[in-house]
């Protein structure tokens, strides 16, 4: 089977083969959906709709078979009823298209499993590459491929339109499901966060293209930072640990494993078709190909969070910065629970923390022990000037934020993100925003943090686990002797980079 990956991202050609006319259907709304970023210019691909029972859906001809498309196809998204597949499947293999997404069920998820193998036959056939059956298949933020089957928004009653499905802007963090209503979750979470994407898989029963291929396309794939995967279970054992092993020295992944408990494992079955193997056997593999396993979908998005916009940490020791004693208590106890080390801040520092406060520059009532607590008096320029203090110990290889802004000495929310920010970005060493609330004001400070890449959290508690992940990230690349030379090559992500 030739490659091809890349031409389910970026394709030239796209024919939708089992478009609708009617509003509800999988085939009219794909259709629809990839017309609509045509027109506002998303995309530059050509679009071709198939359909022998009609001429014409959208304002656009319609054809009655692939084969009388006048050009070349590159991609075939499939929405026909599964016994039809064959047929069209076939008529793809004869009009030379490269890679097709089956987004039709009714194969081996149901125990139709001699129809998925016909399928099977047909692609190894004429060397066609296939995602899918039974998936949503793919959503590049980039490229504008869309063969989601959902519309982005739906009516109430009084007429308003609400956006249902939203998809994420562009961003560093590629998503591979092999569940599609766990992916749609994702996608959801994500544009609500306003956390970027490059690009989503779906891959439903994976007949062919795998999380093996899928890992390997992302890896080579430059706007991609950070791979997150949702798993149910993996056919190809050994080679995804090889090929994990290669990517995870060049970028983080960050999974989800589904099917941990008996009764999961039997849900699994029944929802893919797929067996979900032994938990410890998993951990094992991800432990030993440098996977860091999040627990649930919050955990997941805040490790790949973190991972996309700040550099993996030296060693596991942090410094926590606050101006709130209770909020400083709860992320020690946090990073003590995941094995953290909340370290004696060196004799220099101390001084560094004395001098200032002598100056005038510090109040003197604040505690300058680990957690380093400014009180209720701090200011903005107290917030800098202690965190480049914390950034110079050589003893600190990370450091927790908690930017409770509501004391009167932070009168702009601005200027706070902006003079921290100013100190961060002079050192390689990771720094996570935490905050208490939902305010708008919180909201805004968290999205201004995020704006500058620097990744941020509504409780203490969730910005340790994500600093966490950063900290794993780096024991495995020292475990490796490549962390010194992957913090040379690592750079800011900017929003202008691609």
């Amino acid at each position: 089977m030739k490659n091809y990956i890349n031409t389910f991202f970026t394709p030239q050609t796209i024919a939708v083969i089992g478009v609708s006319r009617e509003e509800q259907k999988p085939g009219f709304v794909i259709f629809y959906n990839l017309l609509e970023n045509l027109k506002r210019g998303k995309s530059s691909f050509k679009l071709y709709g198939i359909n022998p029972f009609t001429k014409e859906i959208l304002g656009q001809r319609i054809y009655s078979s692939i084969l009388e498309v006048p050009e070349k196809i590159d991609l075939a998204i499939i929405v026909v009823p599964a016994k039809i597949v064959p047929k069209v499947l076939e008529e793809c293999g004869k009009k030379g298209v490269k890679s097709v997404i089956i987004i039709s069920a009714g194969f081996s998820e149901i125990g139709n499993v001699a129809l998925e193998n016909k399928v099977k036959q047909i692609a190894q056939k004429y060397g066609i590459r296939i995602i899918g059956p039974n998936c949503l298949g793919v959503y590049d933020a980039y490229s504008g491929v869309d063969t989601i089957f959902l519309p982005y928004t739906k009516k109430l009653r009084d007429g308003r339109e609400l956006i249902s499905s939203p998809r994420p802007d562009k961003g560093y963090i590629a998503i591979i499901s092999q569940s599609g209503a766990l992916g749609l979750a994702i996608l959801d979470y994500m544009a609500g966060e306003k956390i970027g994407l490059s690009s989503f898989v779906s891959y439903g029963n994976k007949i062919d293209v795998d999380e093996v291929d899928l890992l390997d396309f992302f890896m080579k794939d430059k706007r991609t930072r950070v791979i997150i995967m949702y798993l149910e279970n993996i056919k190809r054992g050994r080679e995804f640990i090889k090929k994990a092993m290669e990517v995870t020295t060049k970028k983080p992944i960050v999974v989800l494993k589904a099917g941990r408990t008996k009764a999961g494992a039997k849900a699994t079955l029944s929802h893919t078709a797929s067996l979900a193997g032994r938990d410890e056997v998993y951990n094992i593999a991800f432990q030993k190909s440098g996977i860091i396993r999040a627990y649930d979908l919050e955990e997941l998005l805040d490790m790949a969070k973190a991972l996309a916009y700040q550099p993996p940490a030296k060693g596991n020791r942090i410094a926590i910065l606050t101006d709130g004693g209770g909020a400083g208590v709860l992320a020690a106890d946090q990073a003590e629970l995941l094995g953290l080390q909340v370290i004696d801040l060196s004799p220099q520092t101390k001084q560094k923390f004395k001098q200032l406060i002598n100056e005038g520059k510090l109040v003197p009532y604040m505690t300058i022990t680990n957690p380093i607590d400014l009180t209720g008096s701090a200011t903005t320029q107290m917030y800098k000037i202690s965190l480049e203090v914390l950034l110079q110990d050589p003893k600190v290889d990370a450091i927790v934020l908690l930017a409770l802004h509501h004391i009167p000495g932070i009168p702009s929310l601005e200027e706070l993100v902006e003079e921290t920010i100013s100190v961060i970005s002079k050192y390689k060493k990771p720094v996570v925003v935490g905050t208490i609330g939902n305010s708008p004001a919180v909201r805004y400070l968290r999205e201004y943090y995020e704006k500058n890449h620097i990744p941020s959290y509504p409780t203490p508690e969730r910005a340790v686990k994500a600093l966490y992940a950063l900290v794993k990230y780096g024991e495995y690349l020292k475990k490796r002797g490549l962390l010194e030379e992957y913090l040379k090559k690592w750079e800011k992500p900017t929003s202008k980079q691609f």
